[in-house]
């Protein structure tokens, strides 16, 4: 065994065994430290595809903003989780149900899997040779040429995306006192102060 097949398996059974902590871990604060561990890991398996870039993304995008925040959220936020899986153990068999639906969908798919014989000459042929161009540059020769459309309707729905939310969630709340900018710019001096001639030892 090579040094790569075992960074690989390395790497593979720490993803799947993080993966399973995640789901059954207590407390959620645990859960959210072992999905990082799932994303680094996920991102040496990239590594070791070449992808070197996507593994980049991974670690800056997942780990160092959605994780990152997932935690600051979980610790900041006085949830009674114990509260919330007791009202969460009525669906169990539900779950379960579930569960067993998908787990027979995968064995039908896996069962029946079979490779075609152009596959291989398929996903070689979407991208250029990885000996003459770089795995990055390709992927941006890719986004920002063949599909720039769509990831620029892409980054469209998300930004709509992201301002519904913000209007669903916006509260304007009337029992604080707010600065109009636009109010004090342009008021007038003459109303706005009031001169009081003040008598030698007379009060306010």
């Amino acid at each position: 065994m090579t040094v790569v097949d075992f960074a690989f398996y390395l790497f593979a059974i720490t993803v799947v065994t993080a993966g399973l902590f995640v789901v059954i871990a207590r407390n959620p604060v645990h859960s959210v430290l072992w999905l990082i561990l799932a994303f680094l890991s996920s991102a040496g398996m990239f590594v070791l595809l070449g992808a070197e870039f996507v593994a980049m993304l991974l670690i800056i995008v997942y780990v160092g903003a959605v994780a990152v925040l997932f935690l600051f959220v979980v610790m900041m936020l006085d949830v009674d989780f114990a509260e919330l899986k007791a009202e969460m153990a009525k669906y169990v068999p539900l779950a379960a149900l579930i569960g067993v639906v998908l787990l027979m969908q995968l064995a039908v798919v896996f069962g029946s899997w079979a490779f075609a014989p152009e596959a291989e000459a398929l996903r070689g042929a979407v991208t250029p040779d990885a000996g003459e161009v770089h795995n990055t540059k390709a992927l941006g020769m890719l986004l920002y040429d063949q599909y720039f459309l769509l990831f620029q309707l892409a980054g469209l729905v998300l930004l709509v995306a992201m301002v519904g939310a913000i209007v669903l969630t916006l509260r304007h709340r009337t029992d604080i006192k707010r600065q109009n900018v636009l109010a004090q710019m342009y008021r007038d001096p003459a109303k706005a102060m009031k001169v009081v001639d003040v008598k030698p030892g007379q009060g306010l």
